[in-house]
C-alpha cells in the first residue's frame, strides 16, 4: 500500500472493479483476451487481487485453461491459496458477475486509479527530497522527469490492432491526396528529392548526414524556406548548436540572397535594406517555431512536439543536430554509443506515436576525411551508432567534392565542374529507391537551390512514373471504367471523381 499520512486520504482505487475483472475472467477467458495487453499485477490495489492475477497471467502464458479450479491450482503451487481467502473467496468473485461484457472499460478506470496512485508515490518522494540540504535541484527535476517517463513508457503506450478494412480505406485516400496534390508528404522543395520520396512520410525518421562544413544546417534552413515560407505549412526547429537568431539571420540572408557577411556588419545598400524589410516582413508571418533548449532530452521533445501538434497544427519537426540531444536517464555503464542508440530508437518511436516526420540532422566519423579517392560518405560513417542507420527510414548524405579540392565530378557528371554544387546522396530508403542528385550551393548566401543540370540522368522513379501514367491512359481508352459498375478496384476508386467529371 502506499503511504498516504501526508494526505491523510484513503488512495485512488476501485476495488469492486477489481473484483468484476477477475470474476469475469474466471467465468470467461475471453474477458483476459481484451485487457491483457493494459492490465497488469501491480496495478490491482488488493494484494490479494494481485496474487489471483498473477496466476491467471501464468496460465495464459503456458497456454493452459483459465477457471476458477486451474486458478485455485496455480495458487496452491505457489503458495498464495491462503493468502488470498482460500478458495471460497474465488468462488465468491465468480459470483458476483455474470458476463465479461464491458471489461475493457472497466480495465481503463482500474489503470487510472493506479497511475493516480503512482503519481502520488512520486510527488511524496520528490516532497521528502525537497525537504533534504544536500538535494541537487537539477538532479530532482532529472528524477522527476524520469519517473513519469517511466510510466507513460509502460503503461500508456498501447496501440489497438487495426482491421484490414480501415488500413485498406487509407491507403486509398493517400493515394487519392498523392494524384491531386501530386505527393503524398511534406514537399522539401527539391524536385528530384521529392520525386524520389513523394516528399517526407508521416511516421518516417528521416536522417541528413554530412562532415562539418558541408551544409547540414544551411540545407535545412533552405527546405525550411521551401515549405514554410513558401508552402506556408508549419513546422518547428529543435536547434541545439545554433541560436535562434542565428537562423534567423541565415535565413534572411538565404531569403533576400545578401550576403551573411553584409548582413553581419550591416554593410547595405539603400535597395539591400528594402529587400531586406520586404522579405523579413514575410519571414515574420511565416508558421515557423524555433526552440533552442539545451542538451535536450527524449521526454522534453516529446512533450513539446505534442504541444506544437495540437496548438500549432504543425507537420514537420526538424533536429539539428542528435549527437547534441541526451538520453533521458543515462547509465554509468552506458557510453555514447549506448545512449545515441537509445536516443535514435526513441525519436523513431515519437515519429510513429506522432504521426509525423522528424528530420534529424547528424554528424560523420572522421573516416570520410582518413579515406581516399572522392571521399563519398557511406552509412558505416555514421557517427557513434550503427543504430541510426537501423532506426532510420531515410538516410541522406550532403557531399561537397569542392570541400576537399576537387575541382570537376567524377565520370557519374561527365567530368564537369563541380564549383559550387553539393550532391544528395539518398543511401537508405526504407519504402523507395536509392538515388543520388546535384544541388546548386551558394556558400555566401546560406542556400541551396535546385540545379538544372545540362546532361540530365533521368530518375528510375521518373521513369516508371511515366510508364504508369502512359499504360493508365492507353486502359481508359480501351476499357472505360463502368460507372454503374463494381467500381471496388484500386484504379476505379483512385480515378472516380475524375470519371464522374
Amino acid at each position: 500500500m502506499i503511504n498516504n499520512e501526508i494526505l491523510g486520504k484513503v488512495p485512488p482505487q476501485a476495488v469492486d472493479i477489481e473484483e468484476f475483472i477477475i470474476g469475469s475472467i474466471m467465468i470467461d477467458k475471453k474477458g483476459l483476451d481484451e485487457v491483457i495487453s493494459i492490465i497488469f499485477p501491480e496495478i490491482f490495489y488488493k494484494k490479494e487481487h494481485q496474487y489471483i492475477y498473477t496466476a491467471i497471467r501464468n496460465l495464459y502464458n503456458n497456454s493452459n485453461p483459465i477457471d476458477l479450479y486451474t486458478v485455485s491450482n496455480e495458487l496452491r503451487k505457489e503458495g498464495k491459496l491462503d493468502l488470498i481467502g482460500g478458495e471460497l473467496y474465488l468462488i465468491e468473485l465468480t459470483q458476483k458477475v455474470i458476463s465479461s461484457a464491458h471489461i475493457e472499460y472497466h480495465g481503463k478506470i482500474v489503470l487510472q486509479k493506479f497511475l493516480l496512485r503512482e503519481l502520488i508515490k512520486i510527488s511524496s518522494d520528490l516532497i521528502k527530497k525537497c525537504y533534504e540540504h544536500n538535494t541537487d535541484i537539477f538532479d530532482l527535476l532529472n528524477y522527476a522527469e524520469n519517473k513519469i517517463f517511466e510510466i507513460n513508457q509502460k503503461y500508456l503506450m498501447k496501440k489497438k490492432y487495426e482491421s484490414t478494412e480501415d488500413l485498406v480505406n487509407r491507403v486509398i485516400e493517400k493515394i487519392r491526396t498523392t494524384k491531386n496534390k501530386g505527393l503524398s508528404g511534406v514537399p522539401s522543395g527539391f524536385h528530384k528529392l521529392d520525386s524520389i520520396t513523394s516528399g517526407w512520410q508521416n511516421s518516417d525518421l528521416i536522417v541528413i548526414a554530412s562532415r562539418p562544413g558541408m551544409g547540414k544546417t544551411t540545407f535545412m534552413l533552405s527546405m525550411v524556406a521551401n515549405i514554410s515560407l513558401k508552402k506556408n505549412i508549419p513546422i518547428a526547429i529543435f536547434s541545439l548548436e545554433m541560436s535562434p537568431v542565428q537562423l534567423i539571420t541565415k535565413l534572411i540572408s538565404s531569403e533576400t540572397k545578401i550576403s551573411s557577411e553584409k548582413i553581419r556588419k550591416a554593410n547595405l545598400s539603400r535597395s539591400d535594406w528594402e529587400c531586406l524589410i520586404e522579405k523579413s516582413e514575410k519571414i515574420k508571418r511565416s508558421p515557423l517555431y524555433i526552440n533552442d533548449t539545451p542538451s535536450l532530452s527524449i521526454f522534453d521533445l516529446r512533450a513539446k512536439c505534442r504541444n506544437l501538434i495540437s496548438k500549432k497544427k504543425v507537420k514537420l519537426i526538424l533536429i539539428d543536430y542528435m549527437q547534441l540531444m541526451r538520453n533521458h536517464h543515462t547509465y554509468r555503464s552506458q557510453n555514447r554509443e549506448q545512449e545515441i542508440s537509445i536516443i535514435s530508437r526513441n525519436l523513431k518511436s515519437i515519429a510513429k506515436e506522432l504521426d509525423i516526420p522528424i528530420i534529424v540532422l547528424s554528424q560523420l566519423s572522421r573516416a570520410v576525411e582518413n579515406r581516399g579517392g572522392n571521399k563519398r560518405p557511406l552509412l558505416s560513417d555514421l557517427r557513434e551508432s550503427g543504430a541510426i542507420e537501423q532506426d532510420a527510414d531515410i538516410v541522406i548524405f550532403i557531399y561537397r567534392p569542392e570541400y576537399y579540392g576537387f575541382k570537376i565530378w567524377d565520370s557519374d557528371y561527365h567530368n564537369e565542374s563541380c564549383n559550387g554544387q553539393a550532391e544528395v546522396i539518398i543511401s537508405k530508403h526504407r519504402n523507395g529507391s536509392l538515388n543520388k542528385f546535384r544541388l546548386q550551393f551558394i556558400a555566401d548566401q546560406s542556400r541551396f537551390e535546385n540545379f538544372k543540370e545540362t546532361n540530365p540522368v533521368p530518375l528510375d522513379w521518373e521513369e516508371d512514373y511515366k510508364k504508369n501514367v502512359i499504360d493508365y491512359e492507353n486502359n481508359r481508352l480501351n476499357n472505360k471504367i463502368n460507372k454503374n459498375g463494381d467500381n471496388n478496384t484500386l484504379f476505379s476508386s483512385i480515378f472516380l471523381d475524375e470519371e464522374n467529371e
